[in-house]
């Protein structure tokens, strides 16, 4: 068997890259799956949370492409300018955030500003504000539905003539000459061009097997599913306690729409930083005690609620060194790699797809210079900060 292009990954990341390819005309595109479907992953453990409320330039940046690629898409991703709300707690946190309001005007920003105690009492009126020295509040972020995202960029990059193939486990990139030659399946041998790794956390070990040390770990992130007695209040954005990571935020259910149509349903969580490296995805019980007891300072509305255990869930976050993407080729020639998003990847997957496809296509992107998020910037000391990473 043989292809041109072989995606390791069916999953928002991976749809992207085939999406984009497609679109600069790439016929012979093979999308590689190891689930009986797409979105068993990442992707289907995602919040859905979009925002333009970032530190570095490169963030925001893929931020704004993003956000205005799901306004405009033909497809509905569900898009909703709930907005994020973020808290400080001391002077400290409420500068950095200040600072942080200034630079994301400066890159074009719309629609961010700088809020005091009073303003958000007002955005989110279950809070206990008495220790909150201010915020900010972006009004274009919000939520998107990260299966609709991901079925979006499917379906038109398989109208286009992408193929993808189902229950395929990648065992080995085969390389030669330090070019990529094939790829080793469960289902045999596939000689291919080029290669790109979108498996997210699982990213590591793949890349070992072509000789390269990538620096992607995964960490377990769980999420509590709550009902509450009453209705949650109109418009409440996501709210994040920039200090703790602690946030929460009006519940989504992106399989049955109808499921939460009453609006009594709340997501919350916060950074657990006792969670080890690894790949358990069974939710731990003893979190919601955890979690718990930051809301009941927080928001004792939320304290009050009623976890829905069978909605309660934990995914992976693909966390690298200074916790940015990893975008672009190798020192192996073919194999290119869109990872570490460390939760950014279903915000980010239209600037991730686009990116990735012109530096396959072209030699670099154009449309927005991404060189600062190379492999390479690990072994050059040229590492990313970002302190908001939820």
């Amino acid at each position: 068997m043989k292809a041109e292009f072989v995606i390791i990954g069916g999953g928002v990341v991976g749809a992207s890259v085939a999406y984009h390819l497609t679109e600069r005309g790439a016929k012979d595109v093979l999308i590689l799956e190891r689930e009986a479907a797409q979105g068993s992953g990442s992707t289907g453990k995602a919040t859905g949370g979009v925002r333009a409320q970032f530190e570095t330039e490169i963030n925001i940046k893929m931020s704004l492409y993003s956000l205005d690629f799901f306004k405009r898409w033909e497809f509905d991703c569900c898009y909703e300018p709930r907005g994020y709300l973020f808290f400080a707690t001391d002077d400290r946190q409420f500068e950095y955030l200040k600072r942080n309001v200034e630079f994301q005007k400066s890159l074009g920003v719309k629609d961010v500003e700088v809020v005091d105690k009073k303003a958000i009492a007002e955005i989110c009126p279950i809070l206990n504000c008495a220790d909150i020295t201010g915020g900010s509040f972006g009004a274009n972020d919000g939520f998107i539905n990260p299966l609709a995202v991901m079925r979006g960029f499917s379906a038109k990059a398989s109208e286009r003539g992408a193929k993808i193939d189902f229950e395929t486990h990648v065992l080995a990139i085969e390389t030669a000459n330090g070019k990529v030659k094939a790829i080793e399946t469960n289902k045999g041998r596939i000689e291919c061009e080029k290669v790109v790794l979108a498996t997210g956390a699982w990213a590591k070990e793949l890349a070992k097997t072509a000789g390269i040390d990538l620096p992607v770990e995964p960490q377990k992130r769980q999420i509590v599913w709550a009902k509450a007695a009453q209705t949650l209040p109109e418009n409440l954005p996501m709210v994040i306690d920039i200090g703790s990571g602690f946030h929460f935020r009006p519940a989504r259910d992106f399989v049955d729409s109808t499921a939460n149509a009453d609006n009594t349903e709340v997501l919350f969580a916060y950074p657990d930083p006792h969670e080890k490296i690894s790949f358990d995805v069974n939710f731990d019980e003893s979190f919601i005690e955890k979690v718990y007891e930051k809301a009941k300072h927080r928001a004792p509305f939320l304290f009050e609620t009623t976890p829905i255990l069978a909605k309660c869930r934990a995914g992976l976050y693909e966390n690298t060194p200074d916790h940015h993407a990893i975008l672009g080729g190798c020192g192996v020639d073919g194999l290119y790699f869109a990872n570490g998003f460390s939760g950014h990847g279903v915000m980010h997957s239209p600037a991730t797809g686009r990116a990735l496809s012109e530096i396959i296509l072209d030699g670099k992107a154009t449309f927005l210079d991404v060189s600062c998020l190379s492999f390479e910037r690990f072994a050059k000391g040229e590492l990313l900060h970002e302190t908001a990473f939820i």
